[in-house]
C-alpha cells in the first residue's frame, strides 16, 4: 500500500467529524422514544415506528433531488447546509410536544441526512487513494458513528434524569460546531473536479455499473434494514420483553434505556479503529468479497440468537458480537459500493445507493413495531433477519467469482 493510501484524508475526518455532531440528537431518539413517548406527547406505540421512519422516508424522494442539487453546488455548501437544518431539528425536538410537531422535525432531518450522507460518500471517493478505499470508508463510518456514540450513550444514561428535551437543547447547541469545522477544515484534493468530468462522460448512456452494482445496492438495502431500521429501532424493547424494565447486571441496576445504550454505544466506541481496520483489510489482494460472506454467515446465526429469549448471560456476549459484525457488514459494503462508484458518475452512484440504504433503514422501524406485538414477535422479527442475512450470503457466493471491482 503506497503513504497516500495509508495516510487519512483530512476532508474525510472533518465531514465525519461535522457529521457526528449533527447525528447526536437522531441517535437519542432511538433509545429513548421507545420507553419515554408519552412524555414526548404522542398518544401510541405505532406513533415511534412511524417517527423513526419518516425521516428515511422523506430521503427517498428527497435523495435524487439533492444528488441532482450537488451537481450545481460545491459539496462543501451541501455540506453547510445539512448542519443548519440539523441544530433547527435538533432544538425543535427540545420543544415538540405532538404527534405533527414532531412528524416534521424528523421529516426535516431526512432532508439534512441526504445531504451528509451523499456529500460524506461522495468526499470518500473523491479523496480516497487508489489502494487505500476501504480504509478511508471504514474511517468515515467510524467518526460519524461517534455521534451515535454520543447520543445513545449519554441520551440512554441521562434522558431518565434530566428529560428528553434538555438533552435536545444541548445536541443542538453543540452541533452548531461544524459550521466552523466545515468552513476552515474543509478541503478536497485538487483536480477532484476534472476527474468527476471524465468519470461523467465516460458513463454517459451506459447502465450504471451492471450486475455487480445491483448486487452491492441490494446487501445496502438489506443491511440498512436489519441494523439501521431493526436493530436501532428495537433493541431498548427487545431487552424490556424478555429481562424487564430493570435489569441486574453483575450486581448493578440499570434501566432498560441505559443497557441499551450502553450495548450501542459500545458498536460505535469501537467502529473509529475497527471500521478502518477492516477497511484495511479488505484493500489486500483478496479483496471485500470474502470478508464480506463470512461476515454475513456470522451475522445470521448472531441476528437469530438476539430474538430466541436465551439467558441474559448468553444474551449479551451475543449481542455484541452482533454489534462487532454490524460494523463490518457497514464497513464492507460501503466499500464495494465507492469502489464501483469511483468507476461511474460519483455523485449519481452515491445517490442510488443511498435511496436503497434509506429504503431499508426506513421500512425497518415500520416491519418491526408491526411484529412485535404478534405473539413471537421478536423471534419472528430477528429470525427472519438472520434468514436474509444467510440469503445474502449464499446469493455472494455463488457469485463470488462474478468480476468484482478491485479496490
Amino acid at each position: 500500500m503506497t503513504q497516500a493510501a495509508r495516510k487519512a484524508p483530512s476532508a474525510v475526518v472533518v465531514v465525519a467529524l461535522v457529521t457526528a455532531l449533527c447525528l447526536t440528537g437522531d441517535s437519542m431518539l432511538y433509545i429513548a422514544l421507545p420507553i419515554y413517548w408519552r412524555e414526548a406527547g404522542l398518544d401510541s406505540l405505532w406513533q415511534v415506528g412511524v417517527l423513526l421512519s419518516v425521516n428515511r422516508l422523506v430521503r427517498l424522494p428527497f435523495n435524487p433531488l439533492i444528488g441532482a442539487l450537488y451537481r450545481r453546488i460545491s459539496l462543501k455548501t451541501g455540506l453547510l447546509l445539512a448542519v443548519v437544518l440539523g441544530v433547527i431539528t435538533t432544538l425543535g425536538y427540545a420543544l415538540a410536544s405532538s404527534f405533527v410537531a414532531w412528524l416534521a422535525l424528523r421529516a426535516l432531518w431526512g432532508v439534512a441526512w441526504s445531504f451528509f450522507r451523499i456529500g460524506g460518500m461522495s468526499t470518500v471517493v473523491y479523496s480516497a487513494a487508489e489502494g487505500g478505499r476501504g480504509r478511508a470508508m471504514g474511517l468515515y463510518n467510524g467518526l460519524y458513528r461517534l455521534g451515535s456514540l454520543g447520543g445513545m450513550l449519554i441520551g440512554g444514561l441521562l434522558v431518565p434524569l434530566y428529560g428528553l428535551p434538555a438533552l435536545a437543547a444541548g445536541f443542538g447547541i453543540a452541533s452548531l460546531l461544524g459550521i466552523p469545522l466545515l468552513l476552515m477544515g474543509f478541503r478536497l484534493p485538487p483536480g477532484h473536479e476534472q476527474a468527476a468530468s471524465a468519470a461523467v462522460a465516460v458513463a454517459q448512456g451506459e447502465p450504471l455499473l451492471g450486475r455487480f452494482w445491483n448486487r452491492v445496492v441490494l446487501s445496502g438495502f438489506c443491511i440498512a434494514l436489519l441494523i439501521q431500521g431493526v436493530l436501532a429501532a428495537t433493541l431498548s424493547a427487545l431487552i424490556e420483553h424478555y429481562y424487564g424494565a430493570r435489569i441486574d447486571l453483575f450486581g448493578l441496576l440499570l434501566s432498560v434505556t441505559a443497557l441499551s445504550g450502553l450495548l450501542q454505544a459500545a458498536r460505535w466506541s469501537w467502529e473509529t479503529w475497527l471500521g478502518g481496520r477492516i477497511g484495511h483489510w479488505s484493500d489486500g489482494a483478496r479483496g471485500r468479497l470474502p470478508l464480506l460472506i463470512g461476515t454475513l454467515v456470522l451475522g445470521a446465526l448472531g441476528f437469530a440468537g438476539l430474538g430466541s429469549g436465551l439467558p441474559l448471560g448468553l444474551w449479551l456476549p451475543t449481542c455484541l458480537l452482533v454489534m462487532l459484525l454490524c460494523t463490518a457488514l457497514t464497513t464492507l459494503n460501503d466499500a464495494l459500493a465507492a469502489d464501483a462508484a469511483r468507476r461511474g458518475d460519483v455523485v449519481r452512484a452515491m445517490t442510488r445507493y443511498s435511496v436503497a440504504q434509506d429504503l431499508g433503514a426506513a421500512l425497518g422501524p415500520v416491519l418491526a413495531f408491526l411484529l412485535v406485538p404478534l405473539p413471537g414477535g421478536f423471534i419472528w422479527l430477528y429470525g427472519g433477519g438472520g434468514l436474509m442475512l444467510a440469503v445474502l450470503a449464499a446469493g455472494w457466493w455463488r457469485n463470488r467469482d462474478a468480476a468484482p471491482l478491485s479496490a
